[in-house]
């Protein structure tokens, strides 16, 4: 009998986790000179994680797995393979890394699934390559990555501002559970945005205190309040590119829902249950409604990129 040679395992390995996010508020201010929009916006993290696996390489390559897995690229365009070339390029590495994801966080679903692949990359590899960095050296390579990455590395609950990237942490009391229709059709941030131009050409720019009431939910951990007080600026600009969004969100309000709002940019449909038991009826009824192509269910507020493992 022959034996099949078994390749050696890595001499290190880093396994990170990131969560995914919803925005409970989300308000949008005109078009800026730099191409994007000032925002204002309560993040919270859910339990629907990414999770990225560093080993030691010769080349900085990727692979993924997970639902999704063949939407995403592979190549130096992948938000994860950038943030492990800026992390080298600041640190003065010139190691390799290999880096495979698993997908958890639905792809182009507004739930900020490849910040959180970026995250969990600066986070491992700065623990693979040992750089040293600290926390607020992380947080501003993440900032030049993306709106959406800082906060995949602060998780938890924060305000942002900026365009989402400057963050403020937010007390929030409790846990608070969520069902999520999710679409296998992805809507392209940039697009969303321009619609939302095309409908608010002339948008105010955004004040925090607009969001007081859900400010005072989360203290209070009140999930009705929040419910109430939950919002998009972009959710009409969702519905004009992508009607049938329509329909989970009226399944949701059927259902019970104590609020209901498109995450992000969209498509997925993100439902505020009552308790655990509630938000699995409410995906049971987007399910047996037919109203979306899979269906999640996470509560939070949840820590942002953090070490799993690690292998030496």
């Amino acid at each position: 009998m022959t034996l099949t040679p078994v390749a050696p395992l890595p001499e290190h390995e880093v396994r990170v986790r990131a969560p995914g996010k919803i925005n409970l508020s989300l308000r949008v201010g005109p078009r800026e000179d730099d191409g994007y929009h000032a925002v204002s916006t309560v993040f919270q993290a859910v339990s629907v994680f990414e999770e990225v696996v560093a080993t030691p390489s010769e080349e900085r390559t990727l692979a993924v797995s997970g639902p999704q897995a063949e939407l995403v690229p592979t190549d130096g365009s992948n938000l994860a393979l950038r943030a492990a070339t800026l992390l080298a390029d600041r640190a003065g590495i010139d190691d390799g890394v290999h880096l495979h994801l698993h997908k958890g966080v639905p792809v182009a679903g507004g739930m900020a699934g490849g910040s959180a692949d970026a995250a969990a990359t600066l986070v491992a590899c700065d623990a693979l390559w040992r750089t040293g960095l600290s926390r607020d050296d992380l947080l501003d390579l993440a900032a030049e990555l993306g709106s959406d990455v800082p906060f995949s590395l602060a998780g938890h609950t924060a305000v942002g501002s900026g365009r989402g990237h400057l963050l403020t942490p937010a007390l929030s009391r409790g846990e608070f559970h969520w069902a999520f229709a999710v679409q296998d059709r992805g809507l392209s941030t940039a697009a969303v945005y321009a619609a939302f131009d095309d409908l608010h050409g002339s948008a105010l720019v955004p004040e925090q205190d607009d969001d007081v009431p859900l400010m005072q939910a989360l203290r209070a951990g009140d999930p009705r309040a929040l419910g109430a007080a939950l919002h998009n600026d972009l959710q009409m600009a969702a519905l004009e590119l992508d009607p049938g969004l329509a329909e989970p969100l009226a399944v949701a309000q059927d259902a019970g829902a104590l609020g209901v709002v498109v995450s992000g940019s969209g498509p997925t449909v993100a439902a505020l249950g009552r308790s655990r038991q509630h938000a699995l009826v409410l995906a049971a009824a987007f399910t047996a409604s037919g109203v979306s192509d899979r269906v999640l269910t996470a509560a939070g507020p949840v820590a942002g990129a953090r070490v799993v493992s690690s292998m030496d």
